[in-house]
C-alpha cells in the first residue's frame, strides 16, 4: 500500500463506476425502471456520492448471477 491517496485509489479501483444511465443501457430499460429499481430496492445495489448514484460493477455482476440462479430455480 501507498502513502499516496491517488496512488490508492488506483491501484484499488480498477473497474469505473457505473451510472444510472449505464444500468438502464446495459438492461435495455428505461432510466425510470432503473430508479424503480432503487426505490423497491429490487435492482443492483446502488450508492450516493454526494447527489450522484453510483453502482460497484462487480456488485452489478453478482446480482445477475443472483437473478439468473432465482430465474433458473423457478
Amino acid at each position: 500500500m501507498t502513502d499516496k491517496p491517488i496512488e490508492t485509489l488506483r491501484a484499488g479501483l480498477p473497474d469505473p463506476y457505473l451510472t444510472p444511465e449505464d444500468i438502464a443501457a446495459m438492461f435495455s430499460v428505461p432510466i425510470e425502471t432503473v430508479y424503480r429499481w432503487r426505490k423497491q430496492r429490487t435492482g443492483p445495489p446502488g450508492f450516493r456520492v454526494g447527489r450522484h448514484v453510483r453502482y460497484d460493477p462487480a456488485a452489478v455482476r453478482v446480482w445477475v448471477q443472483h437473478q439468473e440462479a432465482t430465474d433458473s430455480a423457478a
